[in-house]
């Protein structure tokens, strides 16, 4: 099948990628020409592992192509894909789907044939209703077909989420277009992937309260362990007790950090939006959201208490930087908060992440990153384990040590609480 995907960013070109592995003849196109020159050099905008050798292996197999030029990729092509940014508004909190409308508005001149456009970027309910009426301008009815077939594709997980999915969602509301789109997945289907076939409002919707039940699970275990911390329990004892019954199950129970990255602070304000257009009161998300923002304060107030509230010309490290662990994704890291009001305060910090240097930190004042954890931890007052970098989960830390030893703040909770402090340093987590 000849497939365009509108968009070269995570969901646009893992997804692409991805489908022409899977032997169909895939056109990633981008306005943006100098990344599309990198792609077709091998070189990868984003850290995502494995993906580099599958665009290589299906670029030079001539499967994946990338293409600044829109018109002829659709005309080529019998399932168009969307897949651009929809962030948050910065004057709110609903999505910003001027990227989603521009590229209807230019689709809508391409359409030489009967097309399928699918939308996979995460959009609000009706979006899909809107599209149509973009493509109804120029276009008659029966020569498109606009279908909602969100994306479930974790940072770090992606390759693997899309070859073994849990599930496939396809919303539209005509027999043709689920009959092609059934067949494009005809491949993971066979595999044991369940395809659901549900109306495109429907799979709009779908995406947003997944995003939110999951972000709903992040901050309640992180509530608990606040709980726990004032009791003298062990979160993850609460966790491993929770987690077993097959209802709540136990991924997404692990205290720690605030949540971050591309989706789920975005989607969960974005659905409160939705709700709020329908007047309808997503209470539970809106507190959600609320304690979310509340939690890297909470975390900056336990380092505060760590230090005795002692931060000037103290020397911290922080062991990674970005919101989760096998990304290079720094959007609403809880680090970009941690980072700044520690500096302000007069600390000293260094960071490593595998990911390298980043950009965010280049005008905060006594912030440096550094090229080894060896070279992270000389000096240090306190270390603060901030992602769940495999990099970082065998570390002798009495091997760095020269001199007094460093306190850590483990918020991941990766170490054992009793052999860290039989080796004789103060150690600190979350929920313990």
């Amino acid at each position: 099948m000849k497939l365009c995907m509108i968009g070269t960013g995570y969901v646009g070109l893992v997804s692409g990628v991805c489908f022409a592995d899977l032997g169909n003849d895939v056109v990633c196109v981008d306005k943006d020409v100098n990344k599309i020159n990198l792609l077709k050099k091998g070189k990868i905008p984003i850290y995502e592992p494995g993906l580099s050798e599958l665009v290589l292996k299906n670029y030079k197999n001539k499967r994946l192509t990338f293409s600044t030029d829109l018109k002829k990729s659709i005309y080529t092509s019998d399932v168009i894909f969307i897949c651009v940014g929809t962030p948050t508004k910065k004057s709110g909190s609903s999505a910003d789907l001027s990227q989603i409308y521009n590229v209807a508005s230019e689709i809508k001149s391409s359409v030489n044939s009967f097309k399928i456009i699918v939308t996979k970027s995460t959009v609000p309910v009706t979006t899909g209703d809107e599209i149509e009426k973009i493509l109804s301008k120029k276009n008659k009815k029966k020569n498109f077909s606009v279908v909602s077939n969100p994306e479930f594709l974790r940072e770090g997980e992606a390759i693997r989420d899309f070859t073994y999915p849990d599930r496939i969602i396809v919303g539209s509301n005509d027999i043709r277009s689920n009959r092609v789109l059934k067949n494009l997945y005809a491949p993971l289907i066979s595999k044991g992937a369940q395809y659901v076939h549900t109306e495109r409002r429907a799979a709009e919707l779908i995406k947003y309260a997944s995003n939110a039940f999951l972000a709903t699970k992040i901050t309640f275990i992180n509530e608990i362990a606040n709980l726990c911390e004032k009791i003298g329990i062990n979160v993850e004892d609460i966790s491993i007790g929770m987690g077993l019954d097959k209802r709540i199950g136990s991924r997404f129970l692990r205290a720690g950090p605030a949540y971050g990255g591309s989706c789920f602070p975005k989607d969960t304000k974005a659905i409160t939006s939705t709700a709020d257009k329908f007047k309808t009161n997503l209470s539970v998300i809106k507190s959600v959201i609320k304690s979310n923002e509340n939690r890297s304060s909470l975390l900056l107030n336990r380092v505060y208490e760590i230090l005795n509230k002692k931060i000037k010309n103290k020397k911290i490290t922080f062991l990674g930087v970005t919101f989760k662990a096998n990304t290079d994704d720094m959007r609403d890291s809880s680090s970009l908060i941690m980072i700044p009001s520690l500096s302000k305060k007069g600390a000293i910090i260094k960071y490593f992440d595998p990911t390298g240097y980043k950009k965010e930190f280049s005008r905060v004042k006594n912030v440096s990153n550094v090229n080894t954890i060896k070279e992270s931890l000389e000096g240090s007052d306190l270390v603060i384990v901030h992602t769940e970098w495999n990099d970082f989960k065998s570390i002798n830390f009495k091997n760095f040590i020269k001199g007094k030893k460093f306190i850590i703040y483990d918020m991941r909770n990766i170490y054992s609480p009793k052999k860290i402090r039989n080796q004789g340093f103060k150690y600190y987590s979350v929920g313990r």
